[in-house]
């Protein structure tokens, strides 16, 4: 892969800092935009590279979702010191920004989800969720091979880095976070955007519907539903309503200086 395209990015300086997680095989480039958008509007803005990815299909052998977790959590913590920190990610690092948000409550003023993996889409995809918990589904296809992206946009489409495959165990890890994320979405305590794409065929828009619905002590739940493009949603046909969207959303918020999150456990 172009390491150019998928390396991480630190855009943008402010006060304030907005941390983006990109997806399952995904890299910062697939929510750069989102950065470009936020940085445009004053805000410091970080894009790691989650661990195994971005390089090659091997490198995906040596992670799991531990690993995920704690680069997400690493680069939290380097954003101390600014006056509100906020979260964004797309598909699998949607589960990663909410799960940093029901573990540090303190640290994370707002967040914004977009394509939220908390269920795949189509009947495949729920067999191989259930296949995942056992080794057969290994033994069977020990590699997923990969020709493209879910982007509408052909301009987008064409310029996408691919990873051309990956290990079907961490579909296991992504179970996993999913699993957690549906377990902790109740202790999320800030403000939430959820944006989901109607015509995704990676992940079910409804579920990012019901999280939504369970986010019972978040003090502010908007749910923006796209029409346009695909589940990469920073990258396709609607991606600057989208940024637009949690620009204003979380531009809300900057302004509430005497809201502050409360502490796990409050």
């Amino acid at each position: 892969m172009d390491a150019a395209k998928t390396g991480p990015f630190d855009l943008g300086q402010g006060p304030e800092a907005c941390l983006l997680l990109h997806g399952f095989t995904g890299s910062p480039w697939d929510v750069r935009p989102l950065g470009e958008a936020l940085a445009a509007r004053g805000m410091r803005v970080v894009a790691p590279l989650l661990p195994g990815h971005g390089t090659t299909p091997q490198a995906l052998l040596r992670v799991t979702w531990r690993d995920w977790r704690e680069a997400a959590l690493e680069a939290l913590d380097d954003l101390r010191g600014h006056s509100s920190v906020y979260v964004a990610g797309l598909s699998m690092g949607a589960l990663l920004a909410l799960g940093l948000a029901a573990e540090r409550p303190e640290a994370v003023r707002a967040l914004a989800l977009a394509a939220p993996a908390i269920r795949f889409r189509g009947p495949r995809m729920m067999l191989i969720r259930q296949l995942s918990r056992t080794p057969l589904l290994e033994w069977a296809r020990p590699w997923v091979e990969k020709t493209g992206t879910d982007i509408s946009d052909p301009a987008a489409l064409a310029e996408a880095p691919v990873l051309s495959a990956f290990p079907v165990a961490r579909l296991r890890d992504l179970v996993t976070l999913q699993d957690e994320a549906a377990r902790r979405v109740e202790q999320v305590r800030c403000p939430v955007l959820v944006a989901v794409a109607e015509q995704d065929h990676v992940v079910d828009p409804e579920g990012g519907r019901w999280l939504a619905r369970r986010l019972t002590a978040s003090p502010c739940v908007r749910v923006v539903s796209l029409r346009r493009g695909f589940h990469v949603i920073p990258r396709d046909t609607d991606g600057r309503l989208f940024a637009r969207e949690v620009a204003d959303f979380l531009g809300q918020w900057r302004d509430f200086g005497e809201w502050e999150p409360q502490p796990a456990g409050a």
